[in-house]
């Protein structure tokens, strides 16, 4: 047989996906056939349901001390741009959300690598949110975070996560893996945590008992079998320690970074890329759309390409802005919900653990 038809007959079975499988399903399927084969792997593990969430954004910072050549939104410090919220400022910001949205689940913090603020700041900012509002789940800083905090205070990485999650950590939001390959790296963000290094620390996160999502960013120096690799990289992972709860493909947008040469991924490319993560990756349930990055049309559509999760209402967001995004900064769960059933999928609204909210299983169906 030729290694598409074993590829093929093997994703639409359900079956375990090697390297050259996925190799022959990006350069030969066609996109329809993996979608619909993605969308019957999707339908196997949630049924009808897609699910989203009511959460707000923070991003603490866009001082930084990586000065990574893939990222529009740091800065230096001393910048005009540059930004730093005092504990107080992320305590108004939350505020505001609740006020907003009665039903907000969870608050999404991430940061930058910023040169000068101690450990202790972190610590202070989750202690101080988790003490005013013990019902929102806290999911905040990526491994490369972790990373930074570790090398500032001296401490290991279990020991950082110990503290964070002391403070009140519940999850982290696994971003930046971007291509868990060090050649690719060393080109698109030399100066913070190696693939080694990002692998530990999720490692570390799940044997704590912390889950985490999975996340790639794709469309620029990498190739198709670096990225591949990448997402057999994580099911390996998830193998091992089954703490991923989804995994978040994000399209690389080139305007103001030191790539801006580069054409950002098409439509095309974006649901490919989301039909064959659903299908290699057999042992993660959900894979998420984020709609900021995607486009919330291509996310729609991506909901008939293996996508069960439309994120969340978000409130704002700055980093993939900075980048030339022009989606909207937020959005209603009535919007969303309206979106989904548009699709003839069920809208369920969850909690950072997949569990249905409150009557939002019924209220939206």
């Amino acid at each position: 047989m030729k290694a598409l038809d074993i590829a093929a007959a093997k994703a639409k079975a359900g079956e375990r996906l090697n390297l050259e499988d996925a190799l022959a399903l990006y350069e030969q399927a066609n996109l329809l056939d993996l979608g619909a084969w993605a969308r019957a792997a999707k339908e196997r593990i949630s049924g009808k349901e897609v699910y989203y969430n009511v959460n707000r954004h923070v991003n603490l910072s866009n001082v930084c001390t990586a000065g990574c050549p893939l990222c529009a939104f740091s800065c230096k410090k001393g910048d005009k741009q540059g930004f730093l919220l005092s504990q107080e400022d992320v305590l108004d910001l939350v505020e505001r959300a609740v006020a907003e949205a009665p039903d907000l689940s969870e608050v999404h913090m991430v940061s930058s690598l910023h040169p000068d603020q101690p450990f202790s700041y972190y610590l202070e900012v989750v202690r101080a949110v988790k003490t005013k509002w013990p019902q929102l789940h806290i999911k905040a800083f990526t491994p490369v975070e972790i990373w930074h905090f570790a090398k500032l205070s001296g401490l290991s990485f279990r020991e950082v996560l110990r503290q964070l999650q002391e403070a009140g950590l519940d999850s982290l939001p696994g971003g930046g893996a971007e291509i868990l390959d060090d050649s690719v790296r060393q080109r698109i963000c030399p100066d913070k945590a190696n693939s080694a290094e990002w692998i530990e620390i999720i490692r570390t996160a799940h044997q704590m008992g912390i889950p985490t999502n999975a996340t790639m960013l794709y469309g620029h120096v990498e190739t198709i079998e670096q990225r591949l690799r990448h997402l057999l990289t994580l099911r390996d992972i998830q193998d091992e320690t089954g703490g991923f709860q989804a995994f978040v493909s994000f399209p690389f947008h080139p305007a103001n970074t030191g790539f801006s040469e580069l054409q950002r991924a098409s439509s095309w490319e974006d649901l490919k890329m989301i039909a064959l993560a659903r299908l290699i990756l057999d042992n993660v349930e959900h894979i998420k759309s984020f709609w900021m990055m995607l486009t919330m049309p291509v996310a729609q559509l991506s909901l008939a390409f293996g996508v069960d999760d439309m994120d969340g209402t978000v409130m704002e967001e700055k980093i993939i802005h900075a980048a030339g995004s022009t989606t909207r900064k937020g959005i209603t769960k009535e919007e969303l919900c309206g979106i989904i059933r548009e699709t003839g999928y069920i809208p369920v609204e969850r909690d950072t653990f997949y569990h249905p909210c409150r009557d939002g299983r019924n209220e939206h169906e």
